[in-house]
C-alpha cells in the first residue's frame, strides 16, 4: 500500500470547503454554548451571528447557494451576497449595531431556508428519487442532506425564540448541527472522487470565478474595516478586535482550503496546507465566538504573516527585474504594468498593516484605516485588471 503523508496532493471541492468551515462553525459553538451556559466563558453573540452572515454570503458568491435553493450567479446574486457579507462583517466589528436584525436574518436562513431545501430534496427529479435509484453512497446523501436540513430548521426556530431558557437545548442542537453538516462534507467529498461529473462546472457561469469572487469579498473585508476604524479611533463606535481578528482568521483558512493561497504565498493545496487551513479556521471561530481570549497570539500571528507575505511578495516581483536580460527586454504592456504595480503596493500596505500590528502604536490608529481601506480598494482595482486581462486572453483564444 502506498504511504500517504502530509505534502500529498488534497483536492477538496469548493462547496465541501464552505461546507467544512460552517460545519466547524456550528460544531465549535455547540460545545462552547454549554460552558457559556454554566457562565464559566464570555460569549459574544454578534461574532458568531456576523461570521454565519458572512459565510452564507461566501455561499451565494462563490457557489450561487442561497439558503432558498441554488441559482445562477448573476450579477444582481453578486450585489445581494455581497451585501449579506457587508451586514455580516459589521455585525461582528461593531457590538449592538443592528440590535435583532442579524438574529432574525439568520433564524430566516436557517428556518424558512432549511424547510425549503428539504422540500426540494424530496420533489425535485434529480434529487430524492434519483439517489434511492443509485443508493450505496447516496443513501448516506440522504441521510446527510435530510438530517442537516431538519436540523436548521430547528436551529431556525431557536434562533428565532431566542430564549435563555433554551441555551442548552440550543447548544445540543448546534452541536449535532455541526456533526450532519461535517458528514455531509464527507459524503459529498466521496462522491466527487468516485464520480467526477458531479461536480459543479464554473466554466459556463455568468458570476465571477470563484478564487476572484474570494478576492473581491476580501477587498470588501479589508475596505469596510478600514472606513469603520476610523470612528472607532476617535471613540464614537465600539469594537470587537478579537471577531476582527476571527473572521480574518477565517478569510484566511478558506483561501487555503479551497486554492492553496496562504498569506505568504501560493503553494500546492498539500495536506498540510489544508490541516493548516482548518486549524486558522477553528482559531478564528473560537476569537469570534469568545471574546479577548485569543486577541495577543493572533495579533502576533497576523502581524507576522503580514510582514512576511509582503516581504516575500515584493522579492517575487522586484527578483525577475533585478536580474540582467540575456537581451533587451520588450516593454511591458500597460496593464501588465498596471498588475505588477497594484501588486507591489498592496505588498507594502501589507508590509505597513503587519508592522502596526506588531509595534502598539507605532502608526496612528486612524493611519492604520487608511492603509486597510487604501488596501481594500487596490484588492478590487486587482480584481478589475485580472477580469480585463481574463477578457484580453479569451478575445485572443477566439481569434486562434
Amino acid at each position: 500500500m502506498a504511504e500517504h503523508t502530509l505534502l500529498d496532493k488534497a483536492d477538496l471541492s469548493l462547496d465541501v470547503v464552505i461546507l467544512l468551515v460552517v460545519g466547524m462553525t456550528m460544531l465549535i459553538a455547540g460545545v462552547l454554548f454549554f460552558p457559556v451556559s454554566a457562565g464559566m466563558i464570555p460569549y459574544y453573540e454578534n461574532g458568531l451571528y456576523g461570521l454565519l452572515l458572512f459565510i452564507f454570503a461566501l455561499q451565494i458568491v462563490m457557489l450561487g447557494k442561497t439558503p432558498f435553493g441554488d441559482r445562477s450567479r448573476s450579477k444582481p446574486l453578486l450585489v445581494v451576497g455581497a451585501a449579506i457579507a457587508a451586514v455580516g462583517i459589521v455585525t461582528c466589528f461593531i457590538p449592538g449595531i443592528f440590535v435583532d436584525a442579524p438574529r432574525v436574518l439568520l433564524s430566516i436562513c436557517f428556518g424558512p431556508g432549511g424547510l425549503a431545501l428539504l422540500l426540494q430534496m424530496l420533489f425535485a427529479k434529480e434529487k430524492l428519487r434519483a439517489w434511492i435509484k443509485y443508493g450505496g453512497i447516496f443513501r448516506h446523501l440522504i441521510l446527510g442532506c435530510g438530517s442537516v436540513y431538519l436540523l436548521s430548521i430547528l436551529v431556525g426556530v431557536l434562533a428565532w425564540t431566542h430564549s435563555s431558557l433554551l441555551v442548552r437545548m440550543t447548544a445540543a442542537v448546534v452541536l449535532l448541527h455541526g456533526i450532519s453538516i461535517l458528514y455531509l462534507a464527507v459524503v459529498l467529498q466521496k462522491i466527487y472522487r468516485d464520480y467526477p461529473q458531479a461536480k459543479k462546472s464554473f466554466d459556463m457561469d455568468t458570476g465571477l470565478a470563484p478564487d476572484k469572487a474570494m478576492i473581491m469579498m476580501t477587498g470588501f473585508f479589508m475596505l469596510i474595516l478600514g472606513v469603520l476604524l476610523v470612528p472607532v479611533t476617535l471613540g464614537a463606535l465600539p469594537f470587537s478586535g478579537s471577531a476582527q481578528l476571527g473572521l480574518l482568521m477565517i478569510i484566511f483558512s478558506i483561501q487555503m482550503l479551497a486554492f492553496g493561497s496562504t498569506p505568504i504565498g501560493s503553494f500546492t493545496r498539500s495536506r498540510l496546507v489544508v490541516l493548516s487551513g482548518l486549524f486558522f479556521a477553528a482559531l478564528g471561530i473560537v476569537s469570534c465566538i469568545v471574546p479577548g481570549v485569543l486577541v495577543p497570539g493572533l495579533t502576533v500571528l497576523v502581524g507576522v504573516l503580514n510582514i512576511l507575505g509582503g516581504i516575500l511578495g515584493v522579492w517575487r516581483i522586484a527578483a525577475p527585474l533585478l536580474k540582467k536580460p540575456e537581451r533587451p527586454r520588450e516593454p511591458l504592456p500597460r496593464i501588465l504594468v498596471s498588475l505588477y504595480a497594484t501588486q507591489l503596493t498592496m505588498n507594502l500596505l501589507s508590509i505597513l498593516f503587519g508592522t502596526s500590528m506588531l509595534v502598539s502604536r507605532l502608526i496612528p490608529g486612524m493611519v492604520v484605516g487608511v492603509i486597510l481601506a487604501a488596501n481594500g480598494c487596490i484588492l478590487l482595482f486587482l480584481l478589475h485588471l485580472l477580469v480585463v486581462l481574463e477578457g484580453m486572453q479569451n478575445r485572443e483564444k477566439a481569434l486562434a
